[in-house]
C-alpha cells in the first residue's frame, strides 16, 4: 500500500509500506477514505521538531472498517468511521474523566504502533475506545465535515471549553488556521454575542464570517490590543481562544482578556513564556492543552449529520494522495489553510 512517510525537513513522499494487520484482538484496519494535512504536521515539515527518517504521517482520517480483532465490539466491517488523532482505550480512569487524550495506554496515531492517516489503510489499536461510526455511511459530501471531528474541530471546541466561553460573552479567536476557525464556529455555536477573529488573510476572514465571526481584526500585537479595546470599551474579552502556540500569540491573548477572563489554550506551544504575573494580577485563567477529540465526537457528529454545523468548510484544497507533498508545500506556504487528501 501508499502512505506518506517524512525524511527530512521539506522532504515528504508518498512511498511503499507494508499492509497493515491485526495484531492485537483490539485492533481495526481501516479503509482510508479522507485524510488530511494539520498544521501541527507542519512543525516537523519545517525541521522544528523531530524526525525520524522514513516514519509515516498523518493524524486525521476518515474510512471504512475492513477488518478487526476478536475483542472488538463497538464497530464492524462495512461501518464509517471517524479515527480521532489519538488511541484510548476507553477504560482508564483518565478515559472515563473525558480526556482520552491522556488515556493511561495511549496510542498516537501516526506513531509505531498506530499507522499514519495519509495512506490508504491504516490500522487503529484500541477500536472499542478510539473509533466512532456514523448510522450509515454518509454522502461525500458531509466527509469533509466529518473528517474535521478526528482533529481541529473537537479542538476547537476545546479551546471554547477551556475558555468557559457562555451565551452572551464577548470572545476574541487568536489564530486563523483550521483550529482558530473552528474555535469562533464553537464560540458562536456555545452562544457568544460578539465573536472577534484575528486575522489577516481575506480567505480565512470570509470563512471566520461564514462560522460566526462578528468582528475581524487584521492588527498584529500592540494594534491587535488596542482595536480589541476600542471594540469592549476598554474591558477586554470574556474568553479568549488561543490557537497558535507562539509565544506572541500567547502575549496577544492575555493582553486581550479581560480581568477574570480564562485563555483556552489548544495551539501547540513552542517557545511560550506564560505572564505569570499578569495572571495573578489581573485574575486571568489559563486552561487548555491536547484536545480530547474522542469525547466531543458523538455530540459534533450529530451537529454534522444535523446540518446544525459545517466545519469542513476550512478545507479550501483538495488532492489526490500522490500529490501530498504539494499539499504540504501549499500549506507551509499559506496558499492553503488545510488540505484534505483522497487516496
Amino acid at each position: 500500500m501508499r502512505a506518506t512517510t517524512i525524511h527530512a525537513p521539506f522532504d515528504v513522499r508518498l512511498s511503499e509500506v507494508p499492509d497493515p494487520v491485526i495484531t492485537k484482538p483490539t485492533d481495526a484496519v481501516i479503509k482510508i477514505v479522507a485524510g488530511c494535512i494539520c498544521g501541527s504536521d507542519l512543525w516537523p515539515y519545517r525541521g522544528e521538531n523531530k524526525i525520524t527518517p522514513g516514519s509515516r504521517i498523518g493524524h486525521e482520517y476518515v474510512g471504512i472498517v475492513q477488518e478487526v480483532g476478536s475483542e472488538v465490539r463497538s464497530v464492524r466491517p462495512g461501518d464509517f468511521v471517524v479515527t480521532p488523532f489519538v488511541a484510548s482505550d476507553g477504560t482508564c480512569p483518565n478515559c472515563l474523566a473525558g480526556l482520552q487524550s491522556v488515556c493511561q495506554n495511549i496510542v498516537g496515531i501516526g506513531s509505531k504502533d498506530a499507522d499514519g492517516g495519509q495512506g490508504e489503510y491504516a490500522k487503529v489499536p484500541w477500536a472499542d475506545g478510539t473509533l466512532v461510526a456514523t448510522p450509515g455511511v454518509p454522502d461525500d459530501a458531509l466527509v469533509p465535515s466529518l473528517l474535521t471531528l478526528s482533529d481541529v474541530m473537537g479542538t476547537g471546541w476545546h479551546a471554547a471549553l477551556s475558555a468557559r466561553v457562555k451565551a452572551g460573552d464577548t470572545v476574541v479567536v487568536v489564530g486563523d488556521g483550521a483550529v482558530g476557525l473552528c474555535g469562533v464556529l464553537a464560540a458562536s455555536r456555545m452562544g457568544a454575542e460578539r465573536v472577534i477573529a484575528l486575522s489577516r488573510h481575506e480567505s480565512r476572514q470570509k470563512i471566520a464570517r461564514e462560522f460566526g465571526a462578528t468582528h475581524i481584526i487584521a492588527e498584529r500585537g500592540d494594534e491587535a490590543k488596542a482595536a480589541v479595546l476600542e471594540l469592549t470599551d476598554g474591558v477586554g474579552a470574556d474568553a479568549v481562544l488561543e490557537c497558535v502556540g507562539t509565544d506572541q500569540s500567547f502575549k496577544t491573548a492575555f493582553d486581550v482578556a479581560r480581568p477574570g477572563a480564562t485563555v483556552g489554550f489548544v495551539g501547540v506551544p513552542h517557545g511560550v513564556e506564560v505572564p505569570v504575573r499578569k495572571m495573578f494580577g489581573r485574575n486571568i485563567g489559563l486552561a487548555g492543552g491536547v484536545a480530547p477529540a474522542r469525547q466531543y465526537l458523538p455530540e459534533l457528529m450529530a451537529d454534522v449529520l444535523s446540518g446544525a454545523i459545517n466545519p469542513g468548510l476550512v478545507f479550501d484544497a483538495e488532492l489526490p494522495l500522490s500529490e501530498v507533498a504539494e499539499g504540504y508545500k501549499a500549506m507551509h506556504e499559506r496558499r492553503a489553510i488545510k488540505v484534505l487528501l483522497r487516496p
